[in-house]
């Protein structure tokens, strides 16, 4: 029976310690949350190598030290609301509940939304996931302190932008070709601001696309 305890600590002083994620409240809850409950039991053997966990085609959970890293640069405040774009089988939503007043997890497939409904519970997590697509966000749990991006995007739906609270923040890896970088988004008198970062190297969510432009 492998050790998942251990390897949670692991993870945490390799991966996120080392990494420069200082924030104490992040380390704290991502040694708590068993993150082999959110994958099958096929994968459960890579749950804590600094690696992308495929749980469909097209939903993951980030790598560790991706996720640390946006999670300290959103600076969560424990009176805010959250909402976890992509959250998958919840293990996000899981993690993030820990730092946050109140958190919305949001997944488009049907079988995910199924699988964290019931997994969280079990947990001791109250938050809820809804399912609809990642791109127009939740506009009913409106305005969201923190909007966490679980994946790549080329370019930010204004729907989003349009559900972060004045000083609201939003984080998500931005993508130019293979290669993106950690990005939060500020939200300031009405206006959009962003700085980049840290690099890394994720998959991009469906419906974060630039629109192709024609050449002639």
């Amino acid at each position: 029976m492998p050790d998942f305890r251990a390897q949670r600590l692991n993870m945490v002083d390799s991966q996120v310690r080392a990494n420069d994620v200082t924030d104490v409240r992040i380390q704290d809850a991502m040694r708590e949350v068993p993150r082999e409950r959110f994958v099958s039991t096929a994968e459960q053997a890579v749950a804590y190598a600094d690696t992308i966990v495929e749980i469909v085609p097209g939903r993951f959970l980030l790598d560790p030290r991706t996720f640390s890293k946006l999670a300290e640069i959103a600076e969560i405040e424990p009176t805010d609301r959250v909402l976890d774009v992509g959250c998958a089988s919840g293990y996000s939503t899981a993690v993030l509940s820990r730092l946050a007043h109140d958190t919305i997890g949001l997944e488009e497939d049907a079988e995910l939304v199924r699988i964290a409904t019931d997994v969280l519970p079990s947990l001791g997590v109250s938050s809820r996931v809804v399912q609809g697509k990642l791109s127009d966000g939740h506009a009913a749990g409106a305005p969201y302190n923190v909007i966490f991006v679980n994946g790549a995007i080329e370019e930010l739906p204004p729907t989003l932008e349009r559900q972060l609270a004045e000083g609201g923040r939003l984080v998500a890896i931005r993508r130019q070709g293979p290669q993106g970088r950690g990005c939060l988004f500020l939200r300031e008198n009405g206006r959009m601001s962003s700085r980049a970062d840290f690099d890394a190297a994720v998959p991009l969510l469906p419906g974060f696309s630039a629109p192709k432009s024609f050449v002639f």
